[in-house]
């Protein structure tokens, strides 16, 4: 599972992929503290975006994998 952020006139930027039930990697600049994600089954996935910001402005996409 991918979680993408697309912020304003600009390209995705990946921010954590999943690869496993309870392990998240994050790209650099991004956290669990910012960004949860909770994956409750292999069909449903939430992301959590605390303390929003300005900044945070984006669209957010997620993406799956069939490997």
């Amino acid at each position: 599972m991918y979680w993408y952020q697309q912020p304003p006139r600009n390209g995705l930027k990946l921010i954590v992929s999943s690869t496993s039930w309870r392990y998240n990697s994050y790209k650099d600049g991004y956290s669990e503290a910012k960004f949860e994600v909770n994956r409750e089954s292999s069909n449903y996935t939430l992301m959590t975006i605390k303390n929003v910001t300005p900044q945070d402005e984006a669209t957010y996409f997620c993406a799956t994998s069939g490997h």
